[in-house]
């Protein structure tokens, strides 16, 4: 079976599209994997953490209250930071209204 000098041309299209289109499955499979490799790592992580409880080296009540307690540290230093703002914003309004006056 020949193929005759109009059909080259077709053909070399088609050869590039089959090329286009394994080069992204390619690129797709690469993303996959990469996702697969940290979800991977998420379970181990998890399975470790259950080990951990079920054995009785992490109680769960503890870091339960734990939690409570970092997420009021976290409320009360977010005030303490919009605070810090107010008084760095009224800090700068008295210098440009001193600069203002020179």
């Amino acid at each position: 079976m020949s193929v005759s000098a109009e059909d080259e041309p077709l053909e070399r299209q088609a050869l590039l599209r089959l090329e286009g289109a394994v080069g992204r499955l390619l690129d797709e499979m690469e993303i996959l994997r990469a996702r697969i490799r940290r979800e991977e790592g998420r379970v181990a992580e998890a399975e470790a953490l259950m080990r951990k409880v079920t054995r009785g080296a992490l109680d769960p009540a503890e870091l339960e209250r734990r939690v409570r307690e970092l997420d009021a540290e976290n409320a009360d230093l977010r005030a303490r930071i919009g605070e810090g703002k107010e008084g760095v914003e009224r800090l700068l309004a008295r210098i440009r209204f001193m600069e203002d006056q020179a």
